[in-house]
């Protein structure tokens, strides 16, 4: 599924406005919901994905 950036980038700029206003409601949650699928589906998924990995692997590597 080919999603446009523009659309992408629109969810994701509604995300951060809704999370910087403090009160998060069921709307909110669901703008969050289609922007992951969204993004799944975007050519941006396989380097979010590969950058999600590199940081759970340098977190589980550190010792307190």
């Amino acid at each position: 599924m080919a999603v446009s950036i523009s659309v992408v980038l629109l969810l994701m700029i509604l995300a951060v406005l809704f999370m910087r206003n403090g009160g998060l409601k069921i709307s909110h949650a669901l703008v969050c919901m289609v922007l992951g699928f969204f993004l799944a589906g975007s050519s941006m998924a396989p380097t979010i994905s590969s950058t999600l990995t590199a940081t759970a692997d340098l977190v589980s590597s550190l010792r307190p």
